[in-house]
């Protein structure tokens, strides 16, 4: 499959089935996590590998959101380095991308759990504090994501797609068409 079709077909998946992920194949995912760009090759985004249940079901609790949790066989928790690169928060969402199509390459759905929260401090601050504290991560880091990974107990229908005219434009932005 081209890396178009990936990311094509690839869906959001909230129901996984209760089967082992091969650590092989979450190698292979972490090695896409690894190889991902970033700003002047800095290491500002930093991956914790999960597949600890009582952990799982601990990272779940983070938001109120991530309820597919409860059943993720394993989980990706990404970080940013603030105080290494001023692109940490890009460098660390092209990772999960990054993640995201490998793990979807590799036939493992992805659950997204938002962590960090730009426009509110407050719940970025409480969602943070719940992950760093379990995770022992250190205060300079940001955690800007949990994915959550499993074998499929669904397979989503495609979602509608916004027009793409009022998506790419070419040479310059138009709202007029």
């Amino acid at each position: 499959m081209s890396v178009l079709d990936i990311i094509q077909s690839r869906r959001e998946i909230t129901s996984f089935l209760e089967k082992k992920i091969p650590k092989e194949v979450l190698k292979q995912i972490a090695e896409a996590a690894y190889y991902a760009p970033s700003g002047n090759n800095l290491l500002s985004r930093e991956f914790i590998m999960i597949e600890n249940r009582e952990m799982l079901d601990h990272l779940e609790k983070t938001t109120p959101f991530m309820k597919w949790m409860s059943t993720a066989q394993a989980a990706i928790v990404v970080t940013g380095r603030p105080n290494t690169s001023k692109y940490w928060l890009q460098d660390a969402s092209i990772a999960t991308a990054f993640i995201w199509l490998a793990a979807s390459d590799l036939n493992i759905g992805v659950g997204f759990g938002a962590v960090y929260h730009a426009e509110d401090e407050e719940e970025s601050s409480v969602r943070e504090t719940h992950v760093r504290k379990a995770l022992n991560i250190p205060a300079d880091r940001r955690i800007v994501a949990i994915l959550g990974l499993g074998f499929p107990a669904e397979n989503p229908k495609k979602k509608k797609m916004l027009n793409r005219q009022d998506t790419v434009f070419y040479e310059t932005f138009s709202v007029d068409h």
